[in-house]
């Protein structure tokens, strides 16, 4: 019992002295210019300017050709998903893809919603922009920004978007929804120069809530959209009312942190580990060292030479193909990987996860998006927003098999003012796609309860 208590006065000190240090700490980005030559004289357009998703025959012709001069690779035994994308089922894949998958159809789809570019430092940003289909008397619209990581695309959003826009509960809030795409990613023109990492898209996208009117609102992300909403709840609090994330790896390991690890699976109530937390953390060896070393491979490449690799992936279809969709399997269940198809239907539909590679292949958009990597990870690991707390009130969605688990505790240490921490029933990493219920009931949760504080 002394020793509990001890432990808990020092693990609460530590944590207190950490809030303490950080607490009035904003963080401080410049204007960029991220366009091609020098920045031009005179005025910034802001212009908004509608945008309408397009294919051609051509460009359908052109894939069609690139899949039917693929070189089919036999799969070693009994190998499953565990060498990566399995050959036998990415034939059956790509059969699909070149017979019955429709793009042009899928493009409608994609054009449901309004979409828009405007240009900001110099690149012209992409984004969805809905509207609630009608709001009750005597109320307004909460606005949102939700932001994608990678290899996703704002399209994970779709299942989503309606839950947010025309609820069925009427005691639910409507929501007013904002899905750019990263710039490098999907329809945002990439950067010309070098340097665009987390911090400059959150700049970017602070530029664009405002350009839209939005002065205060609320944001979402999952991946890199977790770090870029971080980034932009740093740069202005007062903006962000409120940041839901589904994806919050410590960014640096603290002293809480090594005592939980050390101490956690002795006396787990002292540091509020849940059965869960037991079940993902320990062995430590296996789960915090070797499970994200199995899937962290494609991460050390695109940090480094993603030219390189992305070439290969912007010529062949079929190569793309199978380097984004393996993540939908490993990422969404660890256990997929002993499947011999991944069990990438189990989740998702092989449309949806097409038009994603789509939206990849038809905007050539892979070896930008995998810069971003680059970008923020030649930086080094110890840079300011790593090592400052984000204070604007915080929800995390905790889906049972995300990539990389955080404990609440691991998340209080970034968030101090962590206000829901909820462990969803299923679901992996690719939440918004794989579970947009579970991930809208989680959203209007939260931000019910600061609109109710407000």
């Amino acid at each position: 019992m002394l020793t509990e208590v001890v432990l808990a006065l020092v693990v609460g000190g530590v944590i207190y002295f950490l809030v303490q240090r950080s607490r009035k700490q904003v963080l401080k980005t410049e204007d960029g210019w991220w366009g091609a030559g020098a920045p031009p004289g005179g005025e910034e357009d802001q212009s908004i300017r509608p945008f309408t998703v397009q294919t051609s025959d051509g460009e359908i012709e052109d894939l069609y050709r690139r899949i039917d001069q693929t070189r089919p690779v036999e799969s070693l035994e009994d190998s499953q998903f565990n060498y990566g994308f399995n050959s036998i089922y990415l034939q059956k894949v790509v059969s699909y893809w070149r017979n019955d998958f429709d793009w042009k159809k899928q493009v409608e789809k994609i054009n449901r919603y309004p979409h828009f570019k405007t240009n900001i430092e110099g690149i012209d940003v992409h984004y969805v922009h809905v509207q609630p289909r009608s709001l009750p008397e005597g109320t307004s619209a909460v606005p949102l920004i939700m932001v994608h990581g990678w290899p996703g695309s704002f399209y994970e959003f779709y299942g989503l978007i309606p839950l947010l826009t025309g609820p069925s509960d009427p005691g639910n809030l409507c929501f007013e929804v904002i899905c750019p795409s990263i710039p490098g990613y999907g329809f945002s023109e990439a950067p010309r120069k070098k340097g665009f990492d987390s911090v400059c898209a959150a700049r970017v996208f602070l530029k664009l809530m405002r350009r839209l009117g939005f002065q205060q609102f609320y944001a979402h992300g999952g991946d890199w959209g977790w770090l870029v909403t971080t980034n932009m709840a740093q740069l202005e609090p007062k903006a962000v009312k409120g940041l839901h994330v589904n994806f919050a790896p410590p960014s640096k390991p603290s002293l809480p942190m090594v005592l939980s690890i050390l101490l956690g699976k002795r006396f787990p109530k002292l540091f509020g580990f849940t059965d869960h937390d037991i079940r993902r953390i320990y062995p430590c060896n296996q789960n915090l060292v070797v499970e994200p070393v199995k899937e962290s491979g494609y991460m050390h490449i695109q940090a480094t030479k993603p030219d390189t690799a992305g070439r290969g992936l912007n010529d062949s279809p079929v190569g793309l193909a199978a380097y984004i969709l393996e993540k939908f399997s490993s990422w969404t269940d660890p256990d997929f990987r002993s499947l011999e198809d991944g069990g990438l239907t189990r989740k998702f539909s092989l449309d949806d996860l097409l038009t994603n590679v789509m939206i990849y292949w038809s905007s050539g958009c892979i070896v930008s998006s995998m810069r971003f990597y680059k970008e923020n990870f030649s930086k080094g690991l110890d840079q300011p927003h790593s090592r400052m707390a984000v204070h604007v009130p915080t929800g995390f969605a905790c889906f049972p098999n995300e990539l990389m688990h955080s404990p609440k505790l691991w998340v209080q240490q970034k968030y101090p003012q962590l206000s829901s921490y909820t462990l969803q029933p299923r679901g992996g990493h690719f939440a918004a796609l794989e579970e947009p219920l579970l991930m809208a009931q989680d959203i209007q949760s939260f931000t019910k309860t600061l609109e109710k504080k407000k």
